[in-house]
């Protein structure tokens, strides 16, 4: 199955669907920042989720910014998701493999904590970003989401993410499953959704055994009308000129360091993992170009 979104409505719209697989922009980040099966199940679940609330966004120019931090080993996790559903991210400590002794499965629960708080930061071009912020109810990121919806966006609404991986680490399928009650949904519209999701099974393991998102969408409810699908992926903006607006902002006294001991530096995006070189003589001409501008 590729990476896709979809939008979709059920109970004559009161009830608002938006499901994604996400099983290669996973796995990408997962390459990317050689991640270890719980923290590649922690990021990924929360890109997945990010992918899907990107899409929620009203305009091109608008994006959020999701930062989690639990206390447990895996540190932060931040991910930037936009309006045509692309993402990008991080996570802290991207070596950890933790499991559950009575089930076998990924702890993320125990790696991301919770004792902290979900941030949703949107940049929504006004003249402040909105944010809203809850308490960590579990640390699985779904729970955590679904509480988020309900008491910073008072929307009602279940959440399911997933990630699966192989015995070589791999991630084999991941997905995300967002089902929110409109405002006018009905107490019938709210029983049946309760039983839609008492009998979901894992996001992960419907993304590995349909074979589109079509299908799993349209099995949740008798009149699933679906509105849009469109690609998804991981992708980063950075490239080398913001890098060298990154080396601008350090303190003169580095980048002569870096000219004179180093001879040339290496510059790292945090969000990708994509790795810049600058030789010594274009550090010059950074700083030529620096001292010119600033006079």
């Amino acid at each position: 199955m590729k990476d896709c979104l979809i939008k979709a409505m059920a109970c004559e719209g009161r009830v608002r669907i938006f499901a994604c697989a996400s099983t290669q922009l996973v796995e990408e980040a997962r390459q990317r920042f050689d991640l270890w099966p719980t923290s590649a199940a922690a990021l990924g679940r929360t890109l997945s989720v990010g992918s899907m609330m990107g899409s929620m966004l009203k305009s091109e120019q608008e994006q959020l910014t999701i930062v989690i931090n639990g206390g447990g080993p895996i540190g932060t996790i931040m991910v930037d998701a936009y309006h045509d559903g692309h993402v990008r991210g991080f996570v802290s400590e991207p070596h950890i493999m933790m499991t559950y002794n009575d089930t076998g499965k990924l702890a993320v629960g125990t790696a991301v904590g919770c004792n902290g708080t979900l941030e949703v930061i949107k940049d929504l071009h006004m003249k402040e970003n909105w944010k809203g912020t809850v308490a960590l109810q579990s640390g699985e990121i779904g729970d955590d989401f679904a509480y988020y919806f309900t008491a910073s966006e008072q929307t009602p609404s279940a959440v399911s993410v997933g990630v699966l991986v192989d015995e070589t680490n791999a991630v084999i399928s991941a997905g995300g499953l967002i089902i929110q009650m409109m405002p006018d949904a009905l107490e019938e519209d709210i029983v049946k959704t309760e039983q839609v999701i008492h009998m979901l099974a894992p996001v992960s393991e419907l993304i590995r055994t349909n074979e589109t998102l079509e299908s799993i969408v349209s099995s949740l409810y008798d009149d699933v009308h679906i509105l849009s699908k469109q690609p998804i992926c991981f992708q980063c903006h950075c490239n080398a000129s913001t890098m060298k607006r990154v080396l601008s902002t350090l303190p003169k006294e580095e980048r002569l360091a870096m000219m004179e001991e180093d001879h040339g530096c290496e510059i790292t995006c945090n969000f990708c993992n994509e790795r810049y070189s600058f030789s010594e003589q274009e550090l010059r001409d950074l700083e030529n170009f620096l001292e010119t501008h600033a006079k």
